[in-house]
């Protein structure tokens, strides 16, 4: 006699997820003062020593009073690395927030997945796309630079 295993629902945990997009909203503010921008757009190069990891580009989507849409991108030079990050990332002003709705490919990122499921996504997700959004914040912030060209200096 076989027992049937029953299988917990994912609950996602509000007050950690929102701690992490509060986060990344901090990190994501520091990171917009670090780069040059003209407004809509914002650039800045990412590099330690001799390394270079390549560059990161913001672009202002969509905006409205309280929130605003930006994609972030990094791209290497000599093309996209195969793991390059491309995410879309709702950031609400009022609340203080910075959430990723989209990744990739991915145009709408669920709360809480099926497992299985057709594209193989994990029941926490969101969560874990935004943890990683948190960890490749932190790593611009280490090492990102605005290029000496990109600075307009006074005249």
């Amino acid at each position: 006699m076989k027992e049937a295993v029953m299988r917990r629902r994912y609950v996602p945990d509000l007050q950690r997820f929102n701690a992490l997009c509060e986060g990344n909203y901090r990190r994501l503010v520091q990171l917009r003062r670090l780069a040059a921008s003209d407004g809509l757009h914002a650039t800045f190069e990412l590099r330690d020593r001799d390394a270079y990891f390549g560059r990161v580009h913001i672009e202002r989507q969509q905006q409205s009073r309280y929130t605003e849409t930006l994609l972030l991108e990094q791209i290497h030079n000599s093309g996209r690395w195969l793991n390059d990050p491309h995410l879309t990332v709702r950031v609400y002003h009022d609340a203080g927030l910075a959430e990723v709705v989209s990744c990739y490919r991915d145009y709408r990122i669920q709360a809480v997945n099926d497992y299985p499921n057709r594209s193989m996504h994990h029941p926490d997700e969101k969560a874990q796309v935004n943890a990683f959004l948190a960890d490749w914040l932190a790593f611009c912030l280490r090492f990102g630079h605005v290029a000496a060209e990109e600075i307009a200096w006074p005249v």
